[in-house]
């Protein structure tokens, strides 16, 4: 049974509910826009709604990994930190959100599994407390953070591109 038919109860679903509502705002943001419209920075910050959404979804997948396997999970894959804002050469609206919402689906199992207690050491950073870490729970509450700031961000970007307010 995938995931999306599986009954969670609890904390679990309160969880999931909350991370699939925030992404769900964001999805909505660039609900009918084109890829140049998805690509288009319309405000003074290198902020696009397509950057946005592939932030999102490389944030979540990174997270994710570190909730299975720790920091060494997480930092397996080098990360483009201009590119992942921005959409480059060859990405499409429609590519990004497929990815988006392999990324979520990817997530929405590992979220009816894991142990939200089990926690890992976080990778060490200058943004990190040294030798502090995670619990999976923690992960979650700061993807479901994550998302929810971006949607908001992006529902700035859309109103400034056609005048749409897609949270309000």
């Amino acid at each position: 049974m995938s995931v999306s038919n599986q009954v969670l109860t609890g904390e679990r679903a309160d969880l999931l509910a909350t991370l699939r509502r925030h992404r769900g705002f964001l999805r909505q943001t660039v609900h009918g826009l084109t890829d140049e419209q998805a690509a288009a920075r319309s405000t003074v910050s290198e902020l696009c709604l397509g950057g946005l959404i592939k932030h999102v979804a490389g944030t979540e997948q990174r997270w994710m990994r570190f909730a299975e396997g720790g920091a060494e999970a997480m930092q397996r894959e080098p990360i483009d930190w201009a590119a992942q804002f921005r959409m480059v050469d060859g990405e499409t609206l429609a590519g990004l959100l497929a990815e988006f919402d392999r990324v979520a689906e990817a997530t929405d199992a590992l979220i009816a599994t894991l142990d939200l207690d089990a926690a890992h050491p976080l990778p060490q950073a200058p943004w990190f407390e040294a030798g502090a870490s995670w619990t999976v729970r923690r992960v979650l509450l700061h993807l479901i953070a994550e998302t929810a700031q971006h949607a908001g961000h992006a529902d700035i970007i859309r109103e400034s591109i056609d005048g749409a307010k897609t949270m309000g």
